[in-house]
């Protein structure tokens, strides 16, 4: 039988995108989600792509009772933990939320590991851990300042797993830090589905282009940049679960250890720049106005992903035009989203 991986916030825009790449590699997802921000639809979807629709339990991530019968049910080969709320914006206004949420949810998770004897996890962390550095291209040895409350709990939860790491032998722990993830399935069946108007670039893109939305605010067009918008590092929502599953290989297929990795490109890609590439995929001219800088936002970085390549052997694969293109024929397909199913 094939080792089965839990996968927290499995339904989400990141982990259905996961669950493909993993039942793809030969393992089993068992997914949790709660819902809140995401759909069961995804993962009928990931069905249609794969053959095999991941079970789901509807259950927070903070119900001790709820994992300790998941771990009890079936062994657990490995975690990927993806649940967590994950708007910078909503975190500056709702700090307490984000904590309880995310970094208490993963209290409980790591809890229900320990009793459970599962000792190997993939965390989802974020690149807003490295806060605003002076150059632009982020290492992991880079000192760690995040400015907001999202970032700062991912950074909590990164420390949290050290203590834990140094204080327990066997644990197998990889922090993950994501760039911008983009894009959608090739299919158009899976993709990104936020809820109300997009905290992120490519859907309200997306949504521009559909008609939910009549115009793209660019947000600052005065950054020491070349064209004047901010530059930022593109990752393709496939790469970055094809990411998942090289980490999770390299955890169970060697001796326990703790790894922390960028998973980017390695390029910086303008606001301009993406935009003007959407917009030569789809054949036409978007309507967007330049607006006000955003409180917090830097003019430009983007990944060195020396490591991940050195130790994951992992690489980008898809380029600027297939994450547009996939991007458009997920929104194009499903203009409201899973509403549409």
């Amino acid at each position: 039988m094939s080792p089965t991986i839990l996968v927290t916030g499995g339904a989400g825009y990141i982990g259905a995108h996961a669950c493909v790449a993993l039942i793809a590699a030969g393992y089993t997802p068992l997914v949790l989600d709660n819902l809140c921000n995401s759909s069961a639809e995804s993962l009928r979807r990931v069905r249609r792509i794969s053959g095999v629709e991941p079970r789901l339990i509807v259950a927070d991530i903070r119900d001790a009772q709820a994992l300790d019968a998941l771990f009890a049910a079936q062994p657990v080969a490995a975690v990927m933990h993806f649940a967590g709320l994950k708007a910078v914006g909503e975190s500056t206004a709702a700090p307490l939320r984000y904590h309880d949420n995310n970094v208490g949810g993963s209290v409980a998770l790591l809890q229900a590991m320990q009793r459970a004897g599962v000792r190997t996890l993939i965390f989802s962390s974020s690149a807003t851990v490295y806060g605003e550095p002076s150059v632009a291209q982020f290492r992991e040895d880079m000192r760690c300042d995040p400015v907001n409350p999202y970032g700062r709990g991912k950074w909590m939860i990164e420390q949290m797993l050290g203590d834990l790491a140094a204080s327990e032998p066997g644990w197998r722990i990889a922090a993950l830090r994501y760039f911008n993830p983009v894009g959608a399935h090739p299919s158009g069946l899976i993709g990104e589905d936020p809820r109300g108007v997009p905290d992120n670039l490519m859907p309200y893109i997306t949504q521009v282009a559909v008609g939910r939305l009549p115009a793209l605010r660019v947000f600052g067009g005065d950054w020491p940049t070349a064209d004047g918008s901010g530059v930022r590092d593109y990752i393709h929502v496939m790469d970055l679960a094809e990411g998942h599953v090289a980490a999770l290989r390299h955890l169970l297929e060697h001796a326990p250890q703790r790894l922390t990795l960028n998973l980017g490109s390695g390029r910086g890609t303008s606001v301009l720049q993406l935009l003007h590439a959407f917009e030569h995929v789809i054949g036409r001219a978007l309507p967007h106005e330049i607006v006000a800088r955003r409180p917090g936002d830097i003019a430009a970085y983007w990944a060195d992903p020396t490591r991940a390549a050195a130790v994951l052997g992992w690489r980008t694969q898809r380029d600027l035009s297939a994450l547009c293109a996939d991007a458009w024929r997920w929104q194009q397909a499903n203009p409201r989203g899973y509403a549409d199913a």
